[in-house]
């Protein structure tokens, strides 16, 4: 029995033609392009989407992120390259791949390209660990051959840093850090119970993913304003055009000073990129665990400052972005003094308030001896950047706060003596939240925390709690010349009139 066909779709004599000719005409194109010939002709070469590839600054025996180019083949009829190698025959670290072929010292087989065609060329760069120069230059020559003779090149380039590797390191006696070479900490950076780890000005920290600083015994991290000590993530390259990786939250750990970890001091440190900042575990409040002076503690995924029933000062420092709270206060004894505590965290569109203080968690109590703010901006994103929590059930436990001469995103307090001559923000104010600070970049996630001239912060400071412990201001500059003080770290800079 013959199988059913319907009678749509049963072939006529014109049917049978098309078909016939369409058969012809695959048949044909098969054999051209089996036929292509790749027997390049005199003068054939090829073109590249770059001249140069350049991989800008990298980490000495860190790995980079794999980019591309592309290898064209402007002619009409196929080509074949028959070498593809590094002039002089040294890589500096580079690899490549030409379409999926590795290039190790020389190609395996040839590569053959159809006429206007394009191969991908993926490179990557491992520079060798060194400690020589800080900085040095990478430049090798990417030649591709056909096989007519022609030879092309691609130049692949690099600016090296050079580092010293700290991997799973114990400081276990007291030691110095003079940082000629910036650090690449891998794992983690111990500071032993007993021993006091001292960074010299300058000195530089990069930190592999989920590496961390854990201090149980002190540190000591004493910058200048013109060399400031740096702690951040290693990646050097770009998440996006214009976003360096170096301005996304979580690209490290953060410090933990741990409950045996006293006196720790830092001064004009900058501490930005990680997941939870600094943390101070819970220690005796009568002797000081943390002084932060000078710093920017800034863009963390969690808190940016978490002080678990501690003794912590504060002063000059800048606080800010961050995915949970920018400062998080649990018990303890904390003074700050002309901080600004900006919570403006891009990455999540339900900011958490900047600031959390409270006497009581899960059931503990966590006495709040003392938590003062004076001189200082606390604000955000936020209709109230400020929480307190006071358990009904802590009777007797301390809840001691106190707020005077700051600018505060919170509804306005009456009648509550621990608010002294603050300014509130409110959605009827001019000059509020954001506007605070007119220097944001959001696409290219840069934000300056500068006062703006009309910002309710500017001249509210008490100027002799001013003249007592930061005459100037963070990039020292005089706060006092016009016999006033703003709040926060930044003293606010008048725009330049204009000449007549």
């Amino acid at each position: 029995m013959k199988p059913f066909i319907p009678s749509a779709l049963r072939p006529s004599g014109v049917s049978r033609w098309w078909i016939a000719v369409l058969c012809g005409l695959v048949a044909t194109l098969s054999a051209c392009m089996d036929e292509e010939k790749f027997d390049t002709r005199a003068g054939d070469r090829l073109r590249f989407s770059v001249d140069t590839l350049s991989f800008d600054t990298v980490l000495a025996g860190v790995d980079t992120p794999t980019r591309y180019f592309m290898a064209y083949n402007p002619n009409s009829h196929g080509v074949s390259i028959t070498d593809v190698s590094f002039a002089g025959g040294a890589s500096g670290g580079f690899r490549v791949n030409v379409d999926g072929m590795y290039i190790n010292h020389g190609m395996t087989q040839t590569i053959d390209c159809r006429g206007g065609d394009s191969l991908r060329v993926f490179v990557e760069l491992t520079p060798t660990a060194s400690t020589g120069e800080v900085c040095s230059d990478i430049t090798v020559q990417l030649r591709f051959t056909l096989s007519n003779g022609e030879t092309d090149a691609v130049v692949l380039t690099a600016t090296q840093q050079n580092v010293e590797v700290l991997r799973e390191q114990h400081i276990t006696g007291d030691t110095l850090l003079e940082g000629r070479l910036p650090y690449l900490v891998y794992g983690h950076l111990t500071v032993d119970e007993g021993a006091t780890l001292t960074l010299a000005p300058g000195c530089r920290f990069y930190f592999h993913t989920d590496a961390y600083l854990r201090v149980e015994g002190t540190l000591q991290a004493i910058g200048t304003g013109e060399q400031q000590i740096v702690m951040r993530g290693d990646r050097t390259d770009n998440m996006f055009e214009g976003q360096p990786y170096d301005r996304v939250p979580n690209q490290w750990q953060g410090i933990r000073f741990t409950g045996s970890s006293y006196g720790n001091h830092l001064v004009y440190c900058d501490i930005h990129s990680g997941n939870y900042g600094l943390v101070c575990d819970s220690s005796d409040t009568s002797r000081e665990k943390l002084r932060l002076e000078n710093s920017v503690v800034h863009n963390m995924s969690k808190n940016c400052l978490t002080l678990t029933s501690c003794q912590t000062f504060v002063g000059n420092s800048q606080i800010s972005n961050a995915g949970a709270k920018c400062v998080y206060i649990l018990g303890g004894v904390s003074d700050f003094i002309h901080v600004t505590v900006a919570q403006f965290y891009p990455f999540d569109g339900i900011a958490e308030e900047a600031l959390y203080f409270a006497n009581e968690s899960s059931g503990r109590d966590y006495p709040l001896e003392k938590m003062s703010f004076r001189n200082s901006i606390i604000t955000g994103y936020n209709d109230d950047d400020i929480m307190g929590w006071y358990s009904d059930e802590s009777h007797g436990v301390a809840y001691n706060y106190s707020f005077s001469h700051c600018l505060l995103n919170t509804p306005k307090v009456d009648d509550d003596p621990g608010f002294v001559a603050c300014a509130w923000e409110s959605d009827s104010k001019e000059t509020k939240r954001a506007a605070n600070f007119p220097h944001f970049n959001l696409p290219e996630l840069i934000f300056s925390f500068a006062l703006a001239e009309k910002s309710l912060a500017v001249g509210i400071a008490d100027p002799q709690l001013t003249s007592i412990y930061y005459p100037t201001d963070r990039l020292s500059r005089p706060r006092l010349t016009d016999g006033q003080s703003d709040a926060g770290c930044y003293e606010m800079q008048p725009a330049p009139k204009e000449a007549k």
